[in-house]
């Protein structure tokens, strides 16, 4: 039974691959210092000393582990499973986010990197690595498109107190696809002083894997967690995937568990045509966008496709490589809820239970409304709320106001 298991399970026997996803798709200049980084994690994954400041850092610093907390004006207003929700919206700068941004921080320090660049689209992972350099003395830039800089307003003026340059990237859909872009064009030139903190389980080898290890501690505590509470498993995970960050580190520990079933959740935007969404499995294909194979939203002649979605940080057009084998396999299962569903979402949580998600949670908790009331009562779904929804005020405020919330 184990053996056939773990056979079902996206195979990493080729270092980047994810069955036929990943891998490493870059320029020749970035080959030099993508190897340099592979061999520097491999050391520091096996070196006691980098593990303890690591584990350190999380616990004193950022606030691991966090909690997991029964929803329960939620779960009975809605009747049927019980809902639990991990509160990574608790560590410090308010996301998942953190868990990646000390693990590469370190990473970088580690290879005598100084500068540190990173991409940001709903601006929790920008705040995470602004964080980070201040915290380890290190200079550190942030690219952000123009229309996030505008709808998260209050992330920009975080990254700029805690001393990161933002700059502003103006080509394209000026979101979160044309950050990393700007992000890579400048790492090209950088590349011996400079370390990209990439903020998703996407891009070139060995990003994928690096990120879902920082992450692993999701599950990890997760799973603990719910046994103590409950003595079982949940019957299933839920996260929203924009690239697939908080996903991957919530459903890692369950791969083997297959009567677990892993959600995650991409942004189903304001309408089903292209353009108008950023939901990857239902209207994308295989390609490759930014260093690594992937699913990825694009028009009949190839080209990159627009997105949507009320959500800065699930507005882009892949998706990680390891959830495209997930979903390939069948392992896990890949749904979308639309702009008004994770609106409601945002409402109805903040009203049960008096917490206020990010929107892109709120996408993964407006799954768990729609499936909860139809499932039994001893069942358990554990919803992964990766942010809270501070940064995201001034939209909620317009929004909520335009459907009379």
């Amino acid at each position: 039974m184990a053996s056939a298991i773990l056979q079902s399970i996206p195979s990493e026997s080729r270092p980047g691959r994810f069955g036929i996803y990943g891998g490493r798709y870059v320029p020749e200049t970035l080959v030099a210092a993508l190897d340099e980084l592979e061999r520097e994690y491999a050391v520091a994954k096996a070196d006691p000393a980098f593990q303890a400041e690591l584990a350190d850092l999380l616990h004193n610093y950022a606030g691991r582990p966090t909690p997991l907390y029964f929803a329960k004006r939620l779960t009975e207003s809605l009747g049927g499973a019980k809902i639990y929700l991990k509160r990574e919206d608790l560590l410090h700068t308010g996301a998942h986010k953190i868990n990646n941004a000390l693990g590469q921080g370190l990473l970088a320090r580690r290879m005598g990197k100084r500068r540190v660049i990173a991409e940001t689209g709903a601006g929790q992972h920008g705040v995470a690595t602004a964080t980070v350099c201040a915290l380890l003395g290190m200079e550190c830039v942030i690219y952000m498109g123009e229309v996030d800089m505008a709808r998260q307003e209050l992330n920009v003026l975080r990254m700029r107190l805690l001393g990161a340059e933002v700059r502003g990237v103006s080509a394209g859909s000026k979101t979160l696809k044309d950050a990393i872009s700007e992000a890579m064009c400048d790492w090209v030139t950088t590349v011996r002083t400079t370390h990209y903190l990439l903020g998703s389980a996407l891009g070139a080898h060995p990003y994928p894997t690096m990120v879902r290890d920082f992450h692993r501690c999701i599950s990890i505590e997760m799973k603990q967690q719910i046994v103590e509470r409950e003595g079982r498993l949940p019957a299933a995970v839920i996260a929203c995937v924009g690239g697939g960050s908080n996903a991957i580190g919530a459903f890692y520990e369950f791969l083997a568990d297959r009567h677990v079933r892993l959600i995650g959740v991409e942004a189903g935007g304001r309408g089903t045509v292209l353009g108008e969404h950023a939901v990857r499995f239902a209207g994308g294909l295989p390609g490759v966008l930014q260093g690594t194979y992937s699913y990825v939203l694009q028009d009949e002649n190839g080209q990159i496709a627009q997105t949507h979605s009320v959500s800065a940080g699930l507005d882009y057009a892949s998706i990680g490589p390891e959830h495209a084998a997930l979903h390939d396999t069948g392992r896990a299962e890949y749904v979308s809820q639309d702009d008004a569903a994770a609106l409601d979402a945002v409402a109805r949580l903040a009203r049960t239970e008096g917490i206020l998600p990010a929107l892109e949670s709120a996408h993964a908790v407006a799954e768990a409304i729609r499936i909860a009331p139809n499932m039994p009562a001893h069942d358990i779904l554990v919803v992964n709320l990766s942010g809270r929804g501070d940064k995201d005020m001034g939209i909620l405020a317009r929004e909520l106001r335009l459907q009379g919330v």
